[in-house]
């Protein structure tokens, strides 16, 4: 093997190494924000909060979708929602015609402990502090 095959064949392993931990931490942060969201959805319905049917926005800010899902937002502009069932919701969807007729499906993303992580500046917030201004807010939260 010559210098060169060597010096690929490190650095191959090392962005492995990297990526399997990242893999790794990002397993751990979403275990523990599930944690979160499920203790959540267990409080909210202690405190009697009233769960509300979710609508998803289009991606470019026009139309709103029925979704057939209840839960709680998390943020005033109601893009992020917590569910009855436990999931956890990011509630922007393609524009559709035909969504906007019979509703827009959605799925259960996972969670991060950090909401907005790489979004602009000012929009992330920790998953933990959304939670728990939802539920202090009580149902008149915004």
């Amino acid at each position: 093997m010559s210098a060169g095959e060597a010096w690929q064949e490190r650095r191959r392993r090392a962005i492995d190494s990297h990526a399997a931990e990242r893999a790794r931490r990002l397993a751990s942060d979403t275990a523990r924000a599930r944690v979160l969201v499920a203790e959540f959805v267990r409080e909210a319905r202690v405190r009697g909060l009233a769960s509300t049917p979710l609508v998803a926005q289009g991606h470019d800010g026009r139309g709103t979708y029925r979704t057939g899902r209840r839960g709680w937002y998390l943020k005033p502009d109601r893009t992020v929602a917590v569910g009855e069932d436990g999931g956890y919701y990011v509630l922007t969807v393609p524009p559709s015609l035909r969504a906007r007729l019979t509703g827009a499906t959605i799925a259960p993303q996972d969670p991060r402990l950090i909401v907005g992580e790489g979004g602009r500046d000012g929009e992330s917030m920790p998953l933990e502090v959304l939670l728990r201004q939802r539920l202090d807010g009580g149902d008149s939260w915004e």
